[in-house]
């Protein structure tokens, strides 16, 4: 599947503007946390013992008795890091009917068009790639050149075969939580398949939380199979796609337990989301990328800092 320049182009008119105070290096659309005085005016704030008296308002003081000290906040461009899983199960479905998408190419669909909007925003994109280990971590840039490498990324994941890989979610996020120094926007696509414990993950999100980053999970499933398990009550071979694993049975013997740990682990996960205050899009992959993407800029776009 090929990633289209009017698929991208869809999304022309939305800007991906920074829900919380980032930090960046190019004059630009996103709120800074340094103060000065040859940038915005922010708001007043009573004047505390200790504080300078260079930002006192004299004028307000005239009118009013009372000290009060002007704070100022610049404009700079975002960074954002997009952090794609590509585990074997990320490609699933494997057999796809006409005009269906896969996992993955939903993944890459999506991150061609967030970085289109952010190199048009002259906002610095960079990429990471995860599996059994980080496979790929570019940091964040802004020139052409860059942006041409990243869509090479994509297309060469968007290509590959499905082969056996594990995934180790959670040890690549603390790699990458570490490997970002600067406040930035990570935008994971991931279906959390993890076989890992899951608080090892929930504590992997947890890092790049306490790191200061914004954090927007896009949970990537094909809800009619993976959630719903909705299948023809008829014998299937089930094959786990990243170890191999299979068995034979009929879809009824297993499908209430399956569909009560399912949503128990979606429930967990919405749960530790809150908590975290990370930003959980539930993705149903059938729906396609174009919706989805769409609710979510748009939602984006009327938040205000």
């Amino acid at each position: 599947m090929e990633i289209l320049q009017e698929d991208i182009l869809k999304f022309d008119h939305l800007d991906v503007l920074a829900k919380q105070v980032v930090e960046g290096f190019i004059i630009g659309l996103h709120k800074s946390p340094y103060h000065g005085f040859s940038v915005e005016f922010a708001e007043h704030r009573l004047y505390n013992a200790g504080d300078s008296i260079k930002e006192i308002d004299w004028k307000v003081f005239a009118r009013t008795d009372k000290l009060y000290t002007k704070k100022y906040e610049e404009e700079t461009n975002l960074r954002c890091q997009i952090v794609i899983d590509n585990s074997s199960s990320m490609y699933f479905p494997k057999d796809k009917k006409d005009g269906a998408i896969n996992k993955m190419e939903f993944s890459v669909i999506a991150s061609a068009a967030l970085m289109y909007l952010l190199k048009k925003q002259r906002d610095a994109v960079g990429l990471s790639i995860f599996n059994d280990d980080l496979k790929l971590h570019r940091l964040p840039k802004t020139n052409a050149q860059h942006h041409q490498m990243l869509l090479s990324d994509l297309y060469h994941l968007i290509h590959q075969e499905a082969k056996q890989q594990l995934t180790s979610a959670a040890k690549s996020l603390h790699l990458i939580a570490d490997a970002i120094h600067k406040r930035s926007l990570v935008f994971i696509f991931s279906d959390m398949m993890d076989s890992t414990n899951e608080d090892e993950l929930f504590l992997a999100l947890q890092h790049l939380k306490h790191n200061k980053h914004e954090v927007v999970l896009f949970h990537t499933l094909d809800k009619k199979h993976e959630v719903d398990f909705n299948f023809e009550n008829r014998p299937y071979q089930f094959i786990d796609m990243e170890t191999g694993e299979s068995i034979k049975l009929q879809p009824n013997q297993l499908k209430d337990t399956y569909l009560q740990q399912m949503q128990e682990k979606i429930i967990r996960l919405k749960s530790k989301c809150i908590q975290y205050k990370i930003d959980l899009i539930e993705v149903d992959i059938a729906e396609g990328y174009y919706p989805i993407l769409m609710q979510y800029l748009v939602k984006r776009k009327k938040m205000k800092i």
